[in-house]
């Protein structure tokens, strides 16, 4: 009688002991997938950059703890205005002046970060903080940081110019036009 319950108790350990490790296996996948909806073709980047999935998910999750602490906030109709307006001449600058545009659309789009509330530091850590909020368009900013050192170092075409432009502007409106910090869209 001894033995079968032994045994007994066994099966239950290592039933149980299985149960576990599904139960953290399937959190894990399931931490994985909520990462790669919020983040999209960013984590897919995150992952070539690291090498691993378990690293890349973790730089996503610092990154997320980093910029929750910020105040983050939606700019007002008036400021809205202010920088649609100031967008506006950037576009109308490009044509007689598309190297000028390039670096007053950087320095428009870092203006708007700045009054919602995300710090202003080297271009990675901007680029990561934007990632969070702004996965979809993160890529553009990098793309179009890209090309505006390439200008700097005088090996940039002016339909480089012109992609950085529309770069931009996808980053300047997704910042304009409101992402909450969750990451949904609102609707004006």
């Amino acid at each position: 009688m001894h033995s079968n319950l032994t045994i007994i108790v066994a099966i239950v350990v290592v039933i149980v002991a299985a149960i576990v490790v599904a139960l953290v296996l399937l959190a894990r996948r399931n931490k994985a997938l909520a990462l790669q909806r919020r983040f999209g073709k960013e984590y897919d980047r995150t992952v070539t950059d690291r090498g691993s999935e378990r690293e890349a998910q973790a730089v996503l999750e610092q990154r997320e703890k980093r910029v929750a602490h910020f105040n983050i906030h939606k700019l007002s109709p008036a400021e809205r205005d202010r920088y649609a307006e100031a967008w506006r001449e950037v576009q109308s600058r490009f044509v007689d002046d598309p190297k000028g545009a390039v670096i007053e659309a950087d320095d428009t789009v870092i203006s708007v970060m700045r009054a919602e509330g995300y710090p202003i530091s080297d271009f990675a850590q901007r680029a990561a903080d934007l990632s969070v909020d702004h996965p979809n368009v993160v890529q553009n900013y990098r793309a179009a940081h890209e090309i505006a050192v390439r200008h700097r170092e005088g090996r940039a075409t002016t339909e480089d110019l012109r992609q950085a432009i529309i770069y931009y502007r996808s980053l300047f409106e997704d910042l304009l036009n409101g992402r909450t910090p969750d990451g949904v869209r609102e609707v004006a």
